[in-house]
């Protein structure tokens, strides 16, 4: 797990921002001047830079620590939201009555709670969340129950199978990834603005884009910036769009869905793409001038799980799942299962023509001559919303964009749509 800088000094740091002063950042935060001085101290040597300016009319931000006070800010906030969250779930599982937490308890958290927070949302359980983080189960134990005591509401029910998380613990460890999220760009900011760059940017990507667009904008980027790093997370839309909203990805890459699947995303269109009926070269109906549905129906379909957006035009728009005898044989959304297959058998599959742009190159697969009513999807980037890219993240879309806007204009292979009549 990440280290987590110490809470109580990212406070200090803010409130001294605020006031430009350490007097009355002390004020506000109840510590000492000593205390104050020595928790931005050890910040700024974490960081590997100054954060003030210090000046006989006190004290100014630099220009990164302006840059870094940003994702501090935004940080603490989503603390702060988690806080009130537990403190609101809590009173409505009381049935409205009055509630034992301490509201602003967030001024409260360290990074050791909030470690074993997030460990024991993703083990539930104590020895995995300790070997997790690396400390004793004793620790995780100790630092779970202290978070409980200061919230002022359940958060953790032990069961014979191991640790559930509350209702009230889930918000929390999701507003703790995020601020945790923040936390990490802010870091790669500080790194980038000393030269050296190490950002781990996080991509959760769909089949059509892993195949042309990411792997493009990747090497772009790669070899542009040295020490940035492109995580590329393969995964079906709802586990990635689960990951994105808890912070754990920076964005997705792929179909977008309509309406967005959730108020907290936002979503951006790069192009429209096309799906095509799709076989192996030598197929009976390959080459053919057109070619109906229903002769389709004669050979083994290959269908996409019907919850992705080929897959619901399939059933939904091609109704294939009416026909008296389904043609569908295999269901798979794997890219290196279907051309395996494809190449082996007189297999029929619907899929994105971008999707399969080196197949359709290199001969191994054709589009049939079906004719295809409305079936191009939207293809685009999604996005928490209020989410801020760190330079290196802005710079990784950029490539994302053009790549996409110069495919969009290229045509795949020889293929011939019409309206679907």
């Amino acid at each position: 797990m990440e280290e987590i800088p110490n809470i109580r000094h990212l406070r200090v740091f803010m409130e001294v921002a605020h006031c430009r002063s350490v007097s009355g950042g002390a004020v506000r935060v109840h510590l000492s001047q000593p205390a104050v001085t020595q928790a931005i101290g050890k910040l700024e040597s974490e960081l590997g830079t100054p954060l003030f300016q210090r000046r006989t009319d006190g004290m100014f931000l630099t220009e990164i620590g302006a840059q870094f006070l940003l994702r501090v800010e935004r940080a603490l906030m989503h603390l702060e939201t988690g806080a009130r969250e537990v403190v609101r779930i809590g009173n409505r599982a009381a049935h409205g009555g009055a509630s034992k937490g301490a509201g602003r308890f967030d001024h409260l958290l360290t990074a050791t709670q909030l470690r074993a927070l997030v460990a024991l949302s993703e083990s539930e359980n104590f020895s995995l969340a300790a070997r997790q983080v690396g400390v004793s189960q004793p620790s995780i134990h100790r630092a779970a129950r202290n978070l409980e005591s200061i919230a002022g509401v359940t958060l953790f029910n032990a069961t014979p199978e191991g640790i559930v998380l509350t209702a009230a613990a889930r918000s929390m460890a999701q507003n703790t990834r995020l601020a945790l999220a923040e936390l990490r760009q802010g870091q790669d900011e500080v790194a980038a603005w000393l030269g050296q760059d190490s950002s781990r940017i996080m991509v959760g990507s769909l089949p059509l884009a892993r195949t042309s667009i990411v792997p493009q904008a990747v090497h772009r980027l790669v070899s542009e910036r040295e020490g940035v790093q492109v995580q590329v997370i393969d995964g079906i839309y709802g586990e990635l769009l689960n990951r994105l909203r808890h912070g754990t990805l920076d964005f997705l890459i792929g179909a977008l869905r309509f309406p967005a699947p959730a108020d907290d995303v936002t979503q951006e269109l790069l192009f429209d793409d096309p799906l095509a009926i799709v076989a192996r070269v030598g197929h009976p109906l390959a080459g053919k001038k057109t070619v109906t549905l229903a002769e389709t129906l004669d050979y083994p379909w290959i269908a996409p799980p019907r919850t992705t957006p080929a897959g619901s035009y399939l059933y939904e728009t091609l109704r294939i799942h009416e026909q008296p005898q389904t043609p569908v044989r295999v269901v798979s959304s794997s890219l290196v299962f279907l051309r395996g297959l494809m190449t082996i058998g007189d297999y029929i599959t619907i899929i994105s023509t971008h999707q399969i742009r080196h197949e359709l190159e290199s001969g191994l697969l054709t589009t049939l001559n079906v004719s295809l009513v409305n079936s191009d999807r939207s293809i685009g980037l999604t996005f928490r919303k209020g989410w801020h890219p760190t330079p290196s993240q802005a710079r990784f879309l950029e490539h994302v964009r053009d790549v996409a806007a110069s495919g969009s204009r290229a045509a795949p292979g020889q293929i011939d749509l019409h309206s679907y009549a």
